[in-house]
């Protein structure tokens, strides 16, 4: 454990003011982003976890933090009670720590059941559909007592333009001009579409965005099936039209399942077990020719945001160099030739 770490967690438990001591710290950290997360023993026996961060903003963590807590003190009454892992609070409200620097903020440690297999059966990625639309469901209900957030598709999208568009963006983005010139186009393609759907007006919700199966667990049934359990990560949690959420879900229902090689390609959005996927969430909650269409644009989005303009939070330097290259030179030429007309088929 890096020793600056090490004081910040230390001083962060302390700060918090609860009687138990650290015994150990474990990291647990999935060592592909700057994040850093341990696990934390105490002398009473239990564990808590902890996450780390020093890029990007302190009061957007706080605030993501404050709307999580929320979210999952408003699910109990639902069959999804318990399934989020909670931040400790202090006075009622969400910790965090901050030392101008460093940030931190600890979590209960949820209990964890079975996990999906890395590639889905077809009777698991209609399981699977029919789960996150439950979830979704729940999630619409409570959606109207929580606070939006300061970040939002369309400012995280003006923003990323402008630095394109920035004379400093070949230094920013380690990238050429022809690259910086596919980003533009397409951030800017990305902006006139939110325009015209107006955006501002669409049902809002907490996403979790992050479906990769080290992210969350599942119990199984007597029958066989299985429900949601447990979920424990949240880099990417947003409040954001539900369909925020299908590009990830499109990869663990996809041919070549979940994977640990970082690499993002749309055909997973086509693929046979992702039709199987959106037909199954269609009738348990169903979607418009609207929601289809902004699909696409949920990858673009994602390619876009998560990629380009924060890659350097989520990704290690080197992962992130290759990955901004690949967006420019692949995935968004890929983009343009999708045909989402099996997509749209699923409505019937």
């Amino acid at each position: 454990m890096h020793s600056r770490h090490r004081q910040a967690l230390y001083a962060a438990w302390r700060a918090y003011g609860d009687e138990r001591q650290i015994v150990s710290v474990t990291e647990v950290s999935a060592h592909v982003s700057t994040n850093h997360v341990y696990r934390v023993a105490l002398d009473d026996g239990h564990h808590i976890i902890a996450k780390l961060s020093s890029y990007g903003s302190y009061f957007l963590f706080a605030e993501d933090h404050d709307r999580l807590h929320t979210c999952a003190r408003l699910l109990p009454g639902t069959r999804f009670e318990g399934m989020l892992a909670d931040v400790l609070t202090r006075d009622d409200r969400p910790y965090t720590w901050y030392d101008g620097a460093i940030w931190a903020a600890f979590y209960e440690e949820v209990p964890r059941l079975g996990s999906l297999p890395r590639i889905l059966s077809d009777a698991d990625v209609v399981n699977f559909a029919q789960e996150i639309a439950a979830f979704h469901l729940a999630c619409t209900e409570v959606a109207p007592k929580i606070p939006l957030t300061s970040k939002s598709l369309k400012s995280d999208a003006i923003h990323l333009l402008d630095l394109l568009t920035s004379r400093h963006a070949p230094e920013t983005f380690e990238l050429g001009t022809e690259d910086l010139l596919v980003l533009a186009r397409h951030t800017h393609r990305f902006l006139e579409y939110l325009e015209d759907q107006r955006y501002d007006y669409w049902m809002k919700i907490p996403v979790l965005i992050d479906w990769n199966l080290g992210n969350f667990s599942v119990g199984y049934q007597d029958d066989g099936t299985f429900r949601l359990f447990s979920r424990w990560d949240y880099d990417w949690f947003r409040i954001e039209p539900r369909l925020l959420d299908f590009y990830f879900l499109s990869r663990v229902s996809s041919r070549t399942g979940d994977r640990t090689m970082f690499t993002y390609s749309p055909h997973t959005l086509i693929e046979p077990r992702f039709l199987t996927f959106v037909r199954a969430y269609h009738e348990a909650f169903p979607l418009t020719e609207t929601d289809v269409r902004f699909v696409p644009e949920v990858y673009r989005f994602f390619i876009l945001n998560y990629v380009v303009l924060e890659g350097a939070r989520f990704f290690r330097s080197d992962l992130c160099a290759r990955l901004r290259r690949e967006a420019a030179q692949i995935y968004l030429p890929e983009l343009e030739l999708l045909d989402i007309s099996p997509l749209l088929s699923m409505l019937g």
